[in-house]
Order: C-alpha cells, then sequence, then structure tokens
C-alpha cells in the first residue's frame, strides 16, 4: 500500500515526504517472530547444549560428506558445474563456507546477526553470490532437512541411551527451522529483484556505495512499474540500508481473517528522512509524480543521501 505524506515545500507546492508501508520484514524482525512462534525454550537450548560435543567431534565428517552427496548426486552436481568432478577451489570454498555455518549452529547463536548472515546466505543460493550459481529451492529446503537426519544419526550413535536426546533433536529442528526460513526469506527477495520484462539500472551515491561495495547494478521490474514498486523491491533486497534512509512507524490498520471478520495489526511504514533524493535519469521524482512516477525500460534510478 503507498501511502505519500503531506509535507509540502512551499516554493512549488512539491509533496516532499513519503513513506513505503509494503516493506517485507527484515531478517531481524522475521526472525524474531519465527523465534517466538516456535518458542525455542530454555529446555531445549539446555538438552541441546549436551548433544554439542558429539555433533561438533564429527563436524568434519558432515561437512565432507555433505559435499560427498551433493558430487553423488546428478543433478546437484551439474547445478554446482560439477559434471566431470568437483573443482578442488571451489569445493574449499563452498566447505570453508559451510564450517562456518556449522559453527555458529552448535555454537547456538541465535542473534541478529546470524540472521542477516542467513538472509544473505539464501541470497548467494539464489544466483546472487560471486558464482552466481543458482540452487533450485528444493534443494536449499533439502539441504536443512539432511542436516537435521545426519544430526539424529550421529546422535543415535553416540548417546543412544542419552534421556535428553529426544529433547536435543526437536530443538535441532527448531532451531534449524528458522535457518530455513531466514534463507528462504533471503532467497525469495533475490528472485523478486530478478523478476520483471524489463531492466533499468540502479545507481548509488555517497555512503550507499561504501555500505554495499559497488556503485550501480541492474534490476528487472514489470511492464508499467511504479517508483513504489522499485523501491519496495530495493529495499526489501537491502534491509540493512532502511535505518539510514527511513524513520519507523507503526500504523494500526484493519485486517480480514479466514472468515471475513477484522482484526486489528500494527503494521510497520517506512517514512523518508529528510535529505534522501531519488532521481529518475537526472530529474528529482519529487518534480515528476513522486512514487507513481512510472520506471520505463533502460531508466537510470539515483539514489542520494543528504548532502548530495
Amino acid at each position: 500500500m503507498l501511502q505519500l505524506r503531506t509535507t509540502i515545500n512551499n516554493q512549488n507546492g512539491l509533496a516532499t515526504s513519503w513513506s513505503l508501508d509494503d516493506l517485507q520484514p527484515t531478517p531481524e524482525q522475521e526472525w524474531d517472530r519465527l523465534r517466538e512462534f516456535l518458542a525455542i525454550s530454555q529446555a531445549d537450548i539446555e538438552a541441546m547444549l549436551t548433544t554439542v560435543e558429539p555433533l561438533f567431534r564429527r563436524g568434519h565428517e558432515l561437512v565432507v560428506g555433505n559435499y560427498d552427496y551433493l558430487l553423488s548426486h546428478h543433478e546437484t552436481a551439474a547445478i554446482l558445474g560439477w559434471d566431470s568432478g568437483a573443482d578442488e577451489a571451489h569445493l574449499a570454498e563452498r566447505r570453508r563456507f559451510f564450517t562456518v555455518w556449522l559453527a555458529r549452529t552448535l555454537g547456538l547463536d541465535l542473534s541478529h546477526s546470524f540472521a542477516r548472515y542467513l538472509f544473505r546466505a539464501g541470497q548467494i543460493h539464489a544466483a546472487h553470490g560471486p558464482r552466481q550459481i543458482h540452487v533450485p529451492e528444493r534443494y536449499v529446503t533439502g539441504a536443512i532437512s539432511l542436516v537435521q537426519a545426519t544430526f539424529a544419526r550421529f546422535l543415535t550413535e553416540e548417546m543412544a541411551d542419552h534421556p535428553l536426546v529426544p529433547t536435543a533433536l526437536a530443538g535441532w529442528n527448531k532451531v534449524l527451522t528458522l535457518h530455513l526460513h531466514l534463507m528462504l526469506h533471503g532467497y525469495q527477495m533475490a528472485r523478486a529483484w530478478d523478476t520483471g520484462e524489463q531492466t533499468i539500472n540502479i545507481v548509488l551515491f555517497g555512503k550507499l556505495r561504501s555500505q554495499l561495495g559497488q556503485q550501480s547494478r541492474p534490476m528487472r521490474v514489470a511492464v508499467n512499474s511504479t517508483m513504489q514498486q522499485v523501491l519496495v523491491k530495493f529495499f526489501d533486497y537491502y534491509p540493512q540500508l532502511r535505518p539510514d534512509v527511513f524513520d519507523l512507524d507503526w500504523q494500526q490498520r484493519e485486517r480480514l481473517d479466514e472468515t471475513g471478520k477484522p482484526w486489528l495489526m500494527a503494521l510497520p511504514s517506512y517514512r523518508i528522512r529528510r535529505g534522501w533524493r531519488i532521481l529518475k535519469n537526472g530529474r528529482d521524482i519529487a518534480y515528476l509524480n513522486n512514487l507513481a512516477t512510472p520506471a520505463s525500460p533502460g531508466d537510470t534510478i539515483s539514489l542520494f543521501p543528504p548532502g548530495r
């Protein structure tokens, strides 16, 4: 839902403040919401802690076995470009990535930092990493399921009669489900970036360049897209930029449930801060039609922080 604020420039009558009300939750928000729903309790955590040492001892076996399995499966081997055998440099790179994830997982890292890491991992699996390899969503889901199965096998072999193993496995299932959800959240934002019939170019200025480590990148958008849809896609993909660009408000909105009964929800509204400018082909969108300005094939959309 688009909402234009009524802040007016007295000299030309332009609406100079606007907000985006339809951004997806940030990784931190999604992490907290699902973690609360899954009810990962202190009892879960204490049981999981009893299993960390045996799982850690077999961590190398898990990492090596994971990629041996992917190499043995024709479709995943082809996806990774390993039809004729694994590239050693690529294999070592992926093992390092998996090892970092496993270490943070076994360390019971439940931080927002890890939520952002998993969100980015999902984007990488959607071909938005250095190697631009697209892993189909079913294999992202399948990989987490295989880790859960391997945890169960290791603990059956290492702690067969320990009374806390069932509780620990239930806890690991919750945590791995949380990880999968955050990865798929990032994955879906990356796939959305690539969806559309036409291409525009996003150009970054000032601190945005240093924060993202790039000057520009192309974005696919649908025919008849507006600047609102472009900016929603941009800030869904780069949620880490929102605190610098927006002030967060919470709006009470009425929604209908499945039975048609109304109920109130508190929904976030992102109001752009003073001084930020969005240009289409060199013209500030405030002088065009603001967020309703159409995005056309080949357009250059420039984001300027205050002071430029």
